[in-house]
């Protein structure tokens, strides 16, 4: 689709543009800041590479690692999730750096698009409020790492970024919902996209955005509830949104991947010509998987109840530690490879994942846990979620990224709902239940409404399993302020250690630390804090 591989393009004309100084005769054979806006194509070529800014595939995937849902043996990942970070740690600078580069692209764009005179007023409008969306989520990024951060709201100077300060959190916040209100009158309804502009920013998506962004806040639930019953209820403003019938079809069927009803914002991609390759290091080396670089925890397996509704520690689960995945929540076989587990191959043919020690008929046993392993999985798990069976060679993949799903609407529906007392079983039927009954489950007990006893962990569970490998779990477990317990301690993985007396035989995987006093925030890196004198440190990180 046109939309789709315009992706591809990132406009190098934008970047030498933004560094001219005015002139006062404009150049005949190139562009320069006098014309390079009023030519139609290059106003896309710059709304196109500000949609390619957004995110990308290591970010989306790698944040996983930082909460109790994944581990990774990648050195800032690794650094980070141990409690061993430092103002110098390259991730910190990074990220600043990609969230401000974007940030910068799209001030470029909102600065001078109103230069072009031939495009209709309606579709220059459409444009910034696309743009405005971008600019307010990579906002959002930076505040939920690194709590005060300056806004940027122009195209400053490079003397200006060497002074300005950080913005109150609060501040920053309320920009970023002012920017999404300010551009949902100008953004389109899904149903009003045609086929060619799949993966746009449409009105949905804006709300979707300020969803998330005020139940991070963790006193807006009146506004969450609020935001969600317009998606939820006003379809013929916002567009028609519902759960896809299959939940491993989301994520690798392409068909569904790319066209659901669930989707509301995707990082786009096209095969051949804009993919990721991510699950190379995420799959079993049998069925073409490289090395294990991101593993799933024995943690969030934990997390998947059974067909009953039961957690696998309550009284009368029926869960057996010698049959750990039998009658699970059927989200575990769609996202995690355990050991034993029939892997369905392209050609509907499928394959046992040999993974405990010594149980591979042939050996070497290339996906067996073995201590001290490279490439095997540290934790002896896989993973299947995002498997792609139309990719490429060594798992290229065009398959979409999600950023925003109907799903997320629901379960910030119900989170909320919750929080303010009004939880019941009208709410309970049209998120959690609606989610258990797509992913599966049959039984009344797993999905009628259970009475309000421990519904807030029922919730946030939920919310685990469903997210998970979509990197919403680390922004979860520091927004209700649990880091410091998930990520103290010791992660596991399968019951495969030599030592049966230590944590009952689950592999000890990676000793983590959490510091509360120092670690819900990142730290502002030191190279920015070098070069701007007024900002500020946050608190226990040396500059």
């Amino acid at each position: 689709m046109k939309f789709l591989k315009k992706l591809l393009i990132v406009s190098v004309a934008i970047i030498i543009v933004s560094g001219c100084k005015k002139l006062d005769i404009a150049p005949t054979d190139k562009f320069s800041d006098l014309t390079f806006w009023k030519v139609d194509e290059n106003v896309y070529s710059a709304l196109y590479n500000n949609y390619s800014l957004i995110y990308n595939s290591g970010l989306y995937f790698n944040a996983e690692a930082l909460s109790d849902n994944a581990y990774s043996p990648s050195g800032d990942l690794n650094l980070i999730a141990s409690g061993n970070a430092t103002s110098l740690t390259a991730k910190f600078q990074n990220d600043w750096a990609f969230y401000y580069s974007s940030i910068k692209s799209c001030n470029i764009f909102l600065d001078n698009v109103d230069q072009n005179t031939t495009l209709p007023a309606a579709t220059i409008a459409r444009l910034k409020a696309e743009t405005r969306f971008i600019r307010a989520f990579q906002h959002f990024n930076l505040t939920k790492w690194y709590g005060d951060v300056p806004i940027m709201d122009h195209n400053g100077t490079p003397e200006e970024a060497q002074v300005i300060p950080r913005s109150p959190k609060a501040d920053v916040v309320k920009f970023i919902l002012d920017e999404l209100d300010a551009s949902i009158a100008d953004l389109p309804s899904k149903n009003e996209l045609p086929a060619s502009e799949n993966g746009r920013i449409t009105k949905g998506a804006a709300l979707a955005l300020e969803a998330r962004v005020l139940l991070y806040q963790g006193d807006r639930m009146a506004d969450v509830v609020t935001v969600c019953e317009k998606l939820m209820n006003d379809q013929a403003t916002y567009g028609t949104y519902s759960l896809a019938p299959s939940y491993s079809a989301l994520f690798s069927d392409p068909n569904v991947n790319k066209n659901s009803d669930e989707i509301i914002l995707s990082l786009q991609y096209v095969p051949t010509i804009r993919t990721w390759q991510d699950f190379w290091d995420f799959a079993p080396r049998t069925v073409g998987g490289r090395v294990s670089s991101l593993a799933p925890t024995q943690e969030l397996v934990n997390d998947y109840i059974m067909l009953n509704g039961k957690g696998i520690n309550e009284a009368g689960s029926g869960f057996s530690e010698s049959n750990p995945y039998a009658n699970r929540d059927p989200r575990l076989t769609a996202t995690v490879v355990y050991d034993g587990y029939q892997w369905v191959k392209p050609d509907n043919t499928t394959k046992t994942i040999y993974i405990k020690p010594g149980s591979d008929p042939v050996q070497p046993g290339l996906d067996e846990y073995s201590a001290g392993s490279q490439a095997a999985s540290a934790t002896g798990y896989y993973w299947r979620k995002y498997f792609d069976p139309s990719a490429q060679a060594n798992f290229v993949s065009g398959n979409n990224l999600h950023l925003f799903r109907y799903a997320e609407i629901l379960l910030d529906y119900a989170e909320a709902k919750q929080s303010l007392g009004q939880m019941d079983a009208s709410v309970w039927n049209k998120t959690i239940g609606a989610l258990r009954a797509r992913a599966g489950f049959t039984q009344a007990s797993a999905l009628n409404y259970p009475g309000p006893a421990d519904m807030t962990n029922i919730i946030r569970r939920e919310r685990r399993v469903e997210f998970a490998l979509e990197g919403l779990r680390t922004d979860d477990i520091r927004r209700w302020k649990i880091a410091e317990n998930v990520m103290n301690g010791y992660a596991h993985g399968a019951k495969f250690s030599s030592d049966q007396n230590t944590d009952n035989g689950y592999i000890r995987v990676q000793l983590r630390k959490f510091n509360p006093q120092r670690d819900y925030l990142w730290a502002i890196p030191a190279h920015d804090i070098q070069l701007n004198s007024n900002l500020t440190q946050n608190p226990g990180y040396n500059n």
